[in-house]
């Protein structure tokens, strides 16, 4: 079904066969992605089934996803082909040995990592390794759960994993620990921002409560209800002085700057 909406539809249809919160991801990353007519390097580390990659070389990137899914990449093989941007890499990789590649050393102008790094033990080395892919002066795009969120289904208030099982092993990050994070791998703030507010987080959860009866009942609930986020989300969340869902960073790499020396460095 997902591929067939993307035949039909294109590249929206990647955006909006999960819950809201993926829409609310690309929707930030795409105001941090101006359309380019030069080919610049962007890397998507922890790319999962690829719509954000494509959605950055459909404005012109060259886009590189990696991610540990073999069956996410043939997905996201497909749809790039659907969607007109065949030539968008793909790569089975284990993101937590990024620091071994040489060939992508230093080789990109961006690098965006979107929900991913909750899910490493060792987020200080992923840090220091997407640093080391970016050139002097790239710049890294990264969403994670904000630590103080309110959890839309109860998994969320853990317990969290002590191992790499698919599932979070941290609750989130708050703006002091990127901030660490950043220090440690070298690279410097331009931005803090949040995104998934209390009408997304409200109609994700309606999605999750009745895609336990039949997945498609879920999708097909909320999806006239998509419209409401983007137009209002901001607004209400601030009114409601209701947490987001998500944090959001922007950083970048320092042109001439001491790069910190390749550690294994703690776990957190």
């Amino acid at each position: 079904m997902e591929s067939l909406l993307v035949k039909i539809f294109g590249f929206p249809a990647t955006l909006i066969h999960g819950d809201t919160l993926v829409l609310d991801r690309w929707l930030w990353l795409k105001k941090r992605l101006p359309r380019v007519s030069r080919k610049v390097q962007l890397l998507d580390v922890g790319c999962g089934s690829g719509a954000f990659t494509i959605g950055a070389a459909k404005r012109g990137y060259s886009a590189y996803g990696l991610s540990f899914e073999d069956r996410n990449l043939r997905v996201a093989r497909e749809r790039a082909t659907i969607c007109g941007v065949p030539d968008t890499g793909f790569e089975t990789y284990d993101i937590r040995q990024l620091g071994e590649r040489a060939d992508l050393r230093n080789a990109f102008d961006m690098a965006t990592c979107l929900e991913v790094i909750e899910h490493l033990l060792n987020d200080q080395k992923l840090m220091r390794d997407i640093a080391g892919c970016l050139k002097p002066g790239g710049r890294l795009l990264l969403t994670t759960p904000y630590f103080h969120y309110r959890a839309i289904t109860p998994n969320e208030d853990g317990p969290f994993s002590n191992e790499e099982d698919g599932w979070h092993v941290r609750r989130g990050y708050t703006e002091e620990m990127l901030r660490e994070l950043c220090a440690q791998a070298g690279l410097e703030i331009d931005a803090i921002s949040y995104c998934s507010g209390f009408l997304s987080q409200k109609i994700t959860y309606v999605m999750r409560f009745l895609t336990n009866y039949h997945p498609l009942l879920g999708w097909a609930a909320i999806l006239p209800l998509r419209i409401f986020p983007p137009l209002l989300d901001n607004l209400v969340t601030g009114l409601l002085r209701w947490p987001f869902f998500s944090i959001c960073l922007e950083a970048h790499k320092p042109v001439g700057g001491k790069f910190p020396e390749k550690s294994d460095g703690d776990v957190r």
